[in-house]
């Protein structure tokens, strides 16, 4: 009887427990399901609001790129302005629409700067594009360039640098205009090293592209009287070369130097600073070269009108030489992931000095840094001298044709073929 009884307790009593433990299960479930549909739809709405905010990006980044492309105009969409951007603070990146000329075609390139005619195997080099990193340096096209220039006078003064720099503008002109034979040296000569003046005239436009060849920018005198036997010239730190005259009527004007102002091309060659009367033979190279940069500047205020004449003055050039022989020219293959110091240049920042405390408006074209990358892009071997190593010029085309991508860029904003967002 007992155990009868105990048994039906014991039953009622997990009955009972059953009963509970389903009833806090289904609370349990049902909380449980109520929390599932809540984040369920948490992740619906979380994805819609990704869609939208995807699309708006779409829409902002994409729609404008293929209006542009729609209507042609030819200049790519920048986001950052002349005034705002450090063009000159950048990386080199891939680009397969480069090269934009070929140096074969281009009779205007001396034999020595085309390196890929000159037997050069890899064309790595010449498929890279300077890329600032606050804003794009303008796509445009070369029509627009030629009618830009329509009528105008480009003048290049400096050394055997401002000559590549010339040659590639010419070719990167020469590119739009249909009548080769239109393009042509004014007084038939052919480019050599040492000629003084050359002018080459795209006739269908009306306009020259020129360079003189003042390797000092100062003017160089013959020995003055009493002077030390180890004196054979010198360099007249207080007035500029004499054919500055031929300088001075031009709507763009394009200055350099610095490779000469070397030992070996100075005191070596018997060559000695003089100022006034005075000869300075123990002033070092540094001081001379502020005080020509000094006697520069001064001329360009006095002589220059500003406001029809936009002066740019282009600094250093590195060089990749492996010693300081320059018998050792490591061209490669790649550009240099590093500027091992020679983002530098004492030349360079006296220019930046000089610059700045000038009165009317001079544009410095800072290629020092972006030129120190490019160790690949120098002619070495691959010249029409093989025998004789060149870690100092660049090959054509190459990265002088930036140097005039960037002068361009200034140009159409200035001539209002772009605005100053360099937006089209």
């Amino acid at each position: 009887m007992m155990t009868s009884f105990n048994r039906n307790a014991s039953f009622k009593r997990s009955t009972s427990l059953s009963r509970r433990a389903l009833s806090v299960s289904s609370t349990r479930v049902c909380r449980l399901s109520w929390v599932s549909r809540l984040f369920q739809v948490l992740v619906v709405i979380g994805s819609l609001i990704s869609f939208l905010i995807a699309i708006g990006c779409g829409y902002m980044y994409v729609l404008p790129s293929l209006s542009q492309a729609f209507h042609g105009y030819g200049i790519a969409k920048l986001n950052g302005s002349l005034s705002s951007c450090n063009i000159f603070d950048g990386i080199w990146v891939p680009d397969d629409s480069y090269p934009l000329y070929n140096a074969t075609e281009c009779p205007f390139v001396e034999q020595g700067f085309n390196c890929l005619g000159n037997g050069r195997r890899d064309k790595d080099y010449l498929r890279l594009r300077w890329k600032p990193k606050d804003c794009d340096i303008p796509r445009f096209t070369v029509k627009r360039i030629l009618e830009m220039l329509r009528s105008k006078r480009v003048v290049f003064v400096g050394d055997s640098m401002s000559r590549t720099q010339w040659e590639s503008l010419i070719c990167l002109l020469m590119t739009g205009v249909e009548d080769k034979k239109s393009v042509y040296e004014i007084n038939g000569n052919k480019i050599t090293k040492r000629i003084r003046y050359l002018g080459v005239r795209f006739s269908s436009f009306n306009f020259t592209v020129e360079f003189f060849r003042s390797v000092f920018l100062m003017q160089q005198g013959s020995m003055p009287r009493h002077a030390p036997k180890r004196v054979k010239s010198t360099l007249r730190l207080d007035k500029l070369d004499n054919i500055s005259n031929y300088w001075v009527n031009s709507d763009v004007l394009i200055f350099n130097t610095g490779q000469w102002w070397v030992p070996g091309k100075l005191f070596q060659s018997g060559c000695y600073f003089q100022v006034g009367n005075s000869l300075k033979l123990g002033m070092p190279i540094p001081t001379a070269y502020r005080t020509a940069l000094g006697t520069w500047g001064s001329w360009v205020e006095r002589n220059i009108n500003t406001n029809r004449t936009r002066v740019f003055f282009r600094t250093f050039e590195p060089s990749h030489w492996s010693d300081q022989t320059r018998r050792f020219c490591n061209v490669t293959q790649f550009p240099s992931l590093e500027e091992r110091g020679r983002d530098r240049s004492l030349f360079s920042d006296t220019a930046l000095e000089v610059v700045k405390n000038m009165t009317v408006p001079i544009t410095v074209l800072h290629i020092t840094s972006m030129s120190a990358l490019r160790s690949d892009a120098h002619v070495g071997n691959s010249s029409d001298s093989p025998s004789t190593p060149d870690c100092s010029h660049w090959c054509l085309p190459g990265v002088p044709d930036v140097w005039n991508e960037i002068v361009l860029s200034y140009l159409l904003t200035d001539y209002g073929f772009i605005s100053d967002e360099w937006g089209g």
